[in-house]
């Protein structure tokens, strides 16, 4: 089903069967930053809607699970690991495409170097080594030599990518179980100097705090899943890649689930509300303040699971960016360079290697700014991520849309449940342009052309790439008269090629 790339055909190819599926999904899992992303979130979402934090990250997984359902029957259809920009190239046509494709790039560009500046300041706080990450220089000088350290690992071999994620996310689950045991085991012996509160399970209820509280707790907790993709993105490097890749995604949308709930639970439980509300600014640094109270001087085991998951996610995110813009370049929608495939290493040494330094340029930059606008500059990723989740979700509706009437499973599969975990999404989206707009909600709390800055650095990352599509269509690629593709009865119905 899978078309030839328009052009000449690459001399290299991506290493098939490099990893399985045990390593896509680890790789899925560790994208996401587990550790990271819930501390960065468990304080402002429990300062929106109280003990009901836990009810707003579940209802955040719906929509990524119905989405992600789109990403493993497109999978099935086309095993490209430009994932989005491919299917939504074929579906809905090369220009909404290649937005999508610009709009997966860039987000790697933008969180990269922040992932890697958590994971050193974490790193250095667990050997006690205070001063230095309180030291901006030694912090992002430590910083680029990580990225620069990560990307190299991403080149030399997906194989070596998969091991070290494996060795990663078993020390970061491991942490993570030890806290949650811990801080739970303290508040049922009624052992710790908080105003704790014991567990119940109404606190899953996702409109407990009304409908208000709930729109600002999605917001922040959806996009704690975003980058469990990354296992789809290796999907021309995984063993079974018809299917394998989009079962990791799904099942590593539920796994974070588990862990999200369970860790949520714990922090609220422990800390209760007030506290993290009063602190929700900290975000990451929350788990900093809660490590010495739950684990005393076992401390550095909490440090070290945020230490590992930016860390391991520093590596993982290279990959969706770099894949995609291999993909755009084998079908001429990127300059020719970027399809370059190391001989030996079978890698997209090229394209990996422009993300990583565009992104380390990016981090300094930003930084020269303020550090608050290194935090705007995320914040406008939720723009992003919303943009080609929603596009995949509606890609995958109409590349099927011949059998969505063959039977219920294909219309709910495949037709309703992307189609409303797109128009979750997109609510989101303007919801959060509408906040983005007001310059208060803002870290630094001021106003660039009279709107918030990440509003602002949304718009130009939208604008930079219209730009550079428009630059590139005017070249009269043959990428620009691609058609809309038709998909192959036979996948859905499970029989694969």
């Amino acid at each position: 089903m899978t078309a030839d790339p328009a052009g000449p055909a690459p001399t290299a190819r991506l290493k098939p069967n490099a990893i399985g599926f045990v390593d896509a999904l680890v790789i899925g899992l560790n994208a996401t930053s587990p550790a990271y992303s819930v501390a960065a979130v468990i304080g402002p979402i429990v300062a929106l809607v109280g003990v009901y934090a836990p009810g707003a990250l579940f209802a955040s997984f719906v929509p990524m699970l119905l989405i992600a359902s789109a990403f493993y029957y497109l999978n099935k259809a086309d095993q490209d690991c430009g994932t989005t920009f491919s299917w939504v190239t074929r579906a809905l046509g090369p220009w909404t495409g290649w937005l999508g494709g610009w709009a997966i790039a860039m987000t790697g560009v933008l969180v990269v170097g922040s992932l890697a500046d958590v994971a050193v300041s974490f790193g250095l706080l667990a050997v006690g080594l205070d001063s230095w990450a309180e030291n901006a220089f030694v912090r992002q000088l430590l910083t680029v030599l990580l990225i620069i350290v990560m990307t190299a690992v991403c080149v030399i071999g997906t194989e070596l990518s998969a091991r070290v994620q494996n060795v990663l996310i078993l020390a970061q689950v491991a942490f993570l179980i030890v806290f949650v045991v811990v801080a739970l085991y303290r508040v049922y012996a009624g052992t710790t100097s908080f105003d704790s509160v014991e567990p119940s399970a109404e606190w899953l209820n996702p409109f407990g705090a009304g409908g208000a509280a709930l729109t600002g707790g999605l917001l922040l907790g959806v996009f704690i899943y975003w980058g469990w993709e990354s296992a789809v993105n290796l999907t021309e490097e995984v063993e079974d890649s018809a299917t394998a890749p989009g079962k990791a995604g799904v099942w590593s949308t539920v796994i974070l689930l588990v862990t999200y709930l369970s860790v949520g639970f714990a922090v609220v439980a422990f800390a209760g509300t007030e506290y993290l509300a009063d602190n929700a600014e900290e975000e990451e640094f929350v788990f900093a303040l809660l490590a010495g109270e739950v684990m005393g001087g076992w401390d550095w085991v909490v440090l070290l699971a945020v230490a590992t998951s930016a860390l391991a996610s520093t590596q993982t995110t290279i990959i969706p960016a770099s894949r995609t813009a291999l993909s755009m370049a084998r079908r001429q929608a990127l300059p020719a360079h970027f399809a370059r495939i190391h001989p030996r290493f079978r890698t997209p040494d090229v394209s990996t290697w422009w993300v990583a330094a565009i992104a380390i340029a990016w981090y300094l930059v930003v930084n020269r700014i303020s550090e608050n606008a290194l935090f705007d500059s995320l914040t406008a990723l939720s723009l992003l991520i919303a943009f080609y989740y929603a596009l995949t979700g509606v890609a995958c509706a109409v590349y099927y849309r011949r059998h969505l009437t063959e039977s219920t499973r294909n219309l709910l599969l495949i037709g309703i449940g992307p189609l409303v975990g797109a128009g979750l999404l997109t609510w989101l989206l303007v919801r959060s342009v509408i906040d983005m707009a007001d310059p208060a909600n803002s870290y630094s709390g001021t106003s660039w052309f009279g709107l918030g800055p990440p509003l602002v650095i949304g718009i130009c990352i939208v604008l930079a790439g219209v730009v550079i599509m428009v630059a590139l269509r005017l070249g009269r690629s043959p990428f620009w008269a691609e058609r809309r593709g038709v998909v192959d009865p036979r996948l859905v119905h499970g029989k694969e090629r």
